[in-house]
């Protein structure tokens, strides 16, 4: 005869191993996805047109490489708020060597909304060269105002933005692309107010807080490559 108390531990085994089972489960999809994720890029049936946007925190690139890993064209970080020490330090660099490893090439500038207009401007110009062969400047919107050292309106923010574009376009001959997180998207509002393209951000799944059709898209923002050192940004074309 079988005894309760031996029932009972024979039960909490089987559910202990239950248990254990369903958490290596857990942990190994949990890994996998990890792992998909990092190394995720969309398939260029759909995407044919891809590329990456690289900055001094990339560390020492070889261009050469990412051609070769399907690069067709990079966005180069640039310039930053106002100071001087605000450009990208790899700039130059970086862009030379894109160009010669024969890839399409454009410039990004981060955007501070707590800063003059007519001085980000400036910074960008001064770093940027006129190229009309250049893909369309990039406007990186992610800075909220909400803690600048004097208070800025939502309605400055948008109207010393539109001032920005409009000395940047002019410098470049085109119009802007706008790089808007969804943050920033869901304050100001922009996509639907500034008629320019959209450049959007999100990991693996489409992005939709635009509200209007997208031209880039950052589908992985960490792609797991040994060409840069913290992953690439690995930016597609809406074809």
């Amino acid at each position: 005869m079988i005894r309760k108390g031996s029932a009972a531990k024979a039960r909490a085994r089987i559910l202990w191993r239950i248990g254990a089972a369903l958490l290596l489960a857990v942990l190994i999809a949990g890994a996998w996805g990890w792992w998909h994720l990092r190394h995720w890029t969309p398939e260029r049936a759909i995407y044919p047109v891809q590329g990456v946007e690289i900055g001094a925190a990339d560390g020492e690139v070889n261009w050469k490489s990412l051609k070769a890993v399907g690069v067709d064209f990079a966005y180069i970080d640039a310039s930053a708020s106002v100071s001087a020490f605000a450009r990208d330090p790899r700039f130059v660099a970086n862009f030379g060597a894109a160009r010669s490893a024969g890839l399409q090439v454009g410039a990004v500038h981060r955007y501070d909304p707590c800063q003059p207009a007519e001085m980000q401007s400036a910074n960008f110009v001064t770093t940027v060269p006129r190229d009309s062969a250049l893909l369309p400047p990039a406007i990186d919107l992610d800075i909220l105002a909400d803690h600048c050292p004097t208070p800025v309106s939502d309605a400055k923010v948008e109207s010393e933005l539109m001032t920005f574009i409009n000395q940047i376009e002019t410098h470049a001959g085109k119009p802007v692309i706008l790089k808007v997180s969804k943050a920033f998207e869901d304050r100001y509002r922009i996509a639907a107010k500034l008629d320019r393209n959209l450049w959007l951000v999100r990991d693996r799944l489409l992005p939709d807080y635009g509200g209007r059709p997208w031209s880039l898209w950052t589908a992985n923002g960490s792609l797991a490559s040994e060409i840069a050192q913290g992953g690439l940004r690995w930016v597609v074309v809406q074809p």
